[in-house]
């Protein structure tokens, strides 16, 4: 299949980008400037409890109304229309601050009211936060929605080191899952199925040689949690680039997707789509496949997956299912034999054998 010719485009980036210790207490500062001086905020639970008081202290001291808040604990996108067109015409930007819930609620709300967002994320357990779209509820299924990339990102170092390890650990999973969603992406190309775009490749591949060439194994040091900040951050502006979620989801999500609708538990996002890269990795003979399997082993990801493993019987009926969760999309796992390949690993491979049981 041959795609017409494709001339540049605009794409937006965050204007808005703030990253270190104490930023949190300097978001009223941040909207003063910008002239946002009337806000909505939604709060991930129990942030408004951790965080409120530093926030505000921010906001009282340049004058920003909040017009309104709540906290989020429903992602329905009927829910989130209502309440985006009932907020105040004065408005001048929207604020999502917690985990992955509050922040798609606040961008899809501002992204449907055409005013600036700004991503406070309380975790760095997926990409989410800087990605121009959402994971929402429609008519009762989740669902991947298009929105905008944010307008700021302010990311408070103080709150995502006190984050407990499996947020991080998922955030490495995620991370890293760009290993076989750039393989899955340029064969997809290459059989003439998708458009490629270099410069969006290139990017996300320098996010993953953020963590391959990292200062620390440990997970809990400032220079590890900064260096995965940074690079979550570039694999958002890839997809933004690409116009498409290629740079940054390929067989490896498909096979979450389908965990969360099949699996009683399902387990955290990164961590599901983490081991989902490691088994994809080998079946598409993926040239960073070592490397992937040397960074998950010395930052503990393996053991810690480990510890709470992933159902062999539910692993096993996602990876039947995954090719199915979307139509005309090619990775490793279209190809006739994937499956089967793929549980002679699960049931070969000593690390699978501990992550899948």
């Amino acid at each position: 299949m041959k795609y017409p010719f494709m001339t540049n485009r605009q794409i937006n980036i965050p204007y808005l980008l703030k990253i270190g210790n104490g930023k949190i207490a300097k978001i009223g500062k941040y909207l003063f400037d910008k002239d946002m001086t009337e806000i909505a905020i939604f709060w991930g639970e129990g942030m408004q409890s951790l965080f409120g008081e530093k926030f505000y202290t921010g906001l009282k001291e340049h004058n920003i109304i909040i017009s309104h808040e709540q906290t989020v604990n429903d992602i329905a996108i009927e829910q989130i229309t209502t309440t985006a067109f009932s907020l105040s015409a004065n408005v001048k930007a929207i604020i999502g601050l917690g985990g992955g819930k509050a922040l798609d609620y606040a961008k899809y709300a501002a992204y449907l009211l055409r005013i600036p967002y700004i991503s406070v994320p309380s975790s760095t357990s997926n990409d989410g936060f800087c990605s121009p779209s959402c994971s929402l509820t429609v008519n009762g299924a989740r669902k991947t929605v298009k929105s905008s990339i944010p307008y700021g990102v302010v990311i408070d170092l103080d709150i995502i080191e006190k984050c407990p390890p499996i947020f991080i650990y998922s955030g490495v999973g995620d991370m890293f899952s760009k290993v076989s969603a750039l393989w899955d992406w340029k064969q997809a190309f290459l059989k003439g199925y998708e458009r490629y775009n270099d410069f969006a490749s290139m990017l996300s591949y320098n996010s993953l040689d953020i963590l391959f060439l990292r200062h620390s194994s440990n997970i809990y040091a400032p220079q590890f949690q900064r260096s995965l900040v940074n690079s979550l951050l570039y694999s958002g502006i890839a997809m933004e680039i690409a116009g498409t979620s290629r740079p940054a989801s390929g067989s490896e999500h498909l096979i979450s997707h389908a965990l969360d609708k099949i699996a009683k538990r399902p387990q955290m996002h990164g961590l599901q789509v983490g081991v989902a890269s490691y088994l994809c990795a080998m079946l598409q003979n993926n040239p960073f496949a070592n490397g992937l399997k040397e960074v998950f082993t010395q930052i503990g990801f393996f053991d810690f997956v480990a510890k709470n493993p992933l159902n062999k019987s539910e692993f096993i009926e996602a990876l039947r299912i995954a090719p199915s969760i979307k139509n005309n999309y090619y990775t490793i796992l279209s190809e006739p034999d994937s499956f089967e390949k793929a549980i002679k690993l699960i049931e070969n491979d000593e690390i699978l054998k501990k992550l899948i049981i």
